[in-house]
């Protein structure tokens, strides 16, 4: 569906989990982080610069009655968009946004990830890690919600790191149905409101709806 629409994979995955956080909140306008290369634009040289160049910035959706078609190539038009300010410092989009802080801009962030393994030879790789020590490695986030979408070629795979209670389980339910239901969209019905993509997988939908409500109980009858 992303090359029929002539658009990036990423911006499927985007408007799926901007409807995710869209029904998690109850609005229909959100805004999240989205996490730039920030090598797009880098200018002569950039790639001879030491680091990554990763930045954060947000991302508006209005997950309305538009037609999901149009969501879809409305989503990409904004990435490409940001992709000019790539460079920007998240400071900066604070206070253009005329959120006063320390009100966060975004608590959701979503990352897509590019994990297709380069092709190297064993024993280039062998040489490249010759005399280097692995330690050891701790992960740490400043996000409450985040998603990390793992691109791997020919699959998908959903990563969520998220505050507890929550469960990261029924995150990744969540993203897996959306996605789900925006290709069948895209497929047979592509002028069905984006607003109506439903994110409760059945498991999910049987649990809210039937356990949660079974409030039969025995009760002495005299």
């Amino acid at each position: 569906q992303a090359r029929r629409l002539g658009v990036s994979l990423a911006s499927l995955c985007h408007l799926a989990w901007g409807q995710v956080v869209a029904r998690s909140s109850g609005r229909e306008q959100v805004v999240f982080g989205t996490v730039l290369f920030g090598r797009m634009h880098g200018g002569a040289g950039a790639d001879r610069a030491m680091g990554l160049f990763i930045n954060t910035l947000p991302l508006r959706l209005d997950l309305d009655g538009t037609a999901v078609e149009a969501s879809v190539r409305t989503t990409h038009a904004r990435l490409v968009e940001l992709l000019a300010h790539e460079h920007a410092s998240l400071a900066l989009a604070q206070r253009c946004s005329g959120v006063a802080a320390p009100a966060p801009l975004f608590s959701a962030l979503l990352n897509y990830r590019h994990n297709t393994p380069a092709a190297v030879t064993t024993s280039a790789a062998d040489d490249a890690l010759s005399g280097v020590e692995w330690l050891g490695e701790e992960e740490r986030t400043n996000y409450p919600l985040t998603l990390s979408v793992e691109d791997f070629g020919e699959a998908l795979g959903l990563t969520v790191q998220v505050a507890e209670p929550i469960s990261a389980d029924r995150i990744c339910g969540y993203m897996q149905q959306t996605l789900a239901q925006l290709a069948e969209a895209l497929e047979r019905a592509p002028n069905t409101p984006v607003r109506e993509l439903d994110i409760l997988p059945p498991d999910e939908r049987a649990y809210l709806l039937e356990e949660l409500n079974r409030t039969a109980v025995t009760y002495p009858e005299q």
